[in-house]
């Protein structure tokens, strides 16, 4: 008796094998291939936030000539970046927009007191610095100023200025050794040497 009707209804254990998932998303964007962009490229300055769609041989030749600023690259790489920066060329993303003015504190969530010192030009940080300064003069610091003669507000260059000409004024060869001479000479030396110790002139 053949056994065969007892495996009639059985199916074979072996899966059918899926077919190869064919990856699906934009046209590369490299002039001539046909094939998705599955690959994000950055555009770099003047694009930020802003992206191109390459395959994976195209993000490979993008990547070997690209650098932030089209200036800088590869001639093909930047003319893709220049493309897209001017909208000659479909990009994805969204574009990154600087605030031209600084926003007013109260319109900001906490946290964002160092962003906004890091915007400050380098003459309002002197400025703040030098009235703290002002607040904060020691008994020294402000006898070096009367030293010199000058006010607590001098700036670097006047405090320097000075400096010069009364060691000019006080030289011993200017003096023929005067000690009342040589005594002005030590003193503004001394001036200088405290304001420059803390910070008031270079």
């Amino acid at each position: 008796m053949s056994d065969s009707r007892i495996f009639v209804g059985l199916k074979s254990a072996k899966k059918k094998s899926k077919a190869a998932e064919v990856p699906t998303g934009p046209q590369c964007q490299w002039h001539g291939c046909e094939k998705v962009g599955t690959h994000r490229a950055p555009v770099g300055a003047g694009g930020e936030g802003l992206f191109l769609m390459f395959c994976l041989d195209h993000i490979k030749e993008y990547n070997k000539g690209y650098n932030f600023s089209p200036d800088l690259s590869d001639p093909v790489v930047a003319r893709y970046q220049r493309d897209a920066i001017s909208g000659a060329r479909p990009s994805f993303g969204k574009p990154i927009v600087e605030a031209t003015e600084l926003p007013m504190p109260f319109t900001v969530r906490s946290g964002s007191a160092k962003s906004l010192n890091a915007r400050k030009s380098a003459a309002e940080r002197l400025m703040q610095k030098r009235e703290a300064q002002a607040r904060k003069l020691k008994v020294l610091e402000a006898k070096a100023f009367e030293t010199l003669g000058l006010p607590h507000d001098a700036t670097p260059d006047q405090i320097n200025r000075r400096y010069k000409e009364r060691i000019k004024l006080h030289h011993p060869d200017s003096n023929a050794g005067n000690r009342a001479s040589e005594a002005e000479l030590q003193a503004t030396i001394e001036a200088h040497k405290i304001l420059k110790l803390n910070g008031f002139c270079g």
